[in-house]
């Protein structure tokens, strides 16, 4: 899709009319580490001592969450966050869910989940989850999901707006800022690019291909 604005400063604009809405849009970036560490917590706690997991079986499922929590990230970024309707109000939901961070990539205030989005898909993949795994297992491995998910919200802050020394963080800094100011058809993977190169919508990089205006 053609990109036809992007905004380089930090400037914020508004979404709704409604001064209610429009504070729920926006949050500060540790609002999630907040809401979700005790969520972890109390995870943790009933795996360990309401289900009493052993610690080997504990770690596996939390990886394993950790590891479908890349998959959805992946999949939510490409084919949620990027499906473009045609209708009108198709456009609108589009706008406000993440075509505004496109536009306003630098606007500090919309670059993690508010939890008026996050805490009903949250409960909504834990029950999904709950259904689908097996009996005991639910907490450790929504315990690695939510890590993931909080991961992945640091790392796509740090990304807009920390300037980075490490060789590592700074090629995926590389990466997401392509898929802002490149081609945002392609490098969908925010707090890794793995799954980019296994889908074949990682960028055919150039060694002095990065752009610089969200430094």
């Amino acid at each position: 899709m053609k990109k036809n604005f992007i905004s380089n400063s930090s400037e914020s604009i508004r979404m709704f009319k409604s001064g209610l809405l429009e504070k729920l849009s926006k949050v500060d970036f540790y609002v999630p580490l907040i809401v979700f560490i005790p969520v972890i917590a109390f995870l943790i706690w009933k795996a360990f001592v309401d289900i009493q997991m052993s610690f080997l079986g504990f770690a596996g499922w939390l990886v394993l969450g950790l590891f479908i929590w890349t998959i959805t990230e992946y999949i939510m970024h490409r084919y949620i966050f990027h499906f473009y309707p045609s209708s009108k109000i198709g456009k609108r939901i589009h706008f406000i869910f993440h075509g505004v961070h496109h536009d306003y990539p630098n606007d500090a205030k919309r670059l993690v989940m508010p939890p008026s989005a996050s805490i009903p898909m949250a409960l909504a993949l834990y029950f999904l989850f709950l259904y689908i795994l097996p009996a005991g297992t639910i907490f450790a491995f929504f315990a690695g999901f939510l890590i993931g998910y909080l991961f992945y919200d640091m790392v796509h802050y740090a990304l807009h707006h920390a300037n980075f020394k490490s060789p590592f963080w700074k090629k995926l800094k590389q990466h997401h800022m392509l898929h802002h100011y490149s081609d945002s058809t392609k490098g969908y993977g925010v707090s890794s690019a793995i799954w980019d190169k296994v889908l074949g919508s990682d960028f055919i990089k150039k060694v002095n291909d990065r752009p610089d205006t969200a430094e």
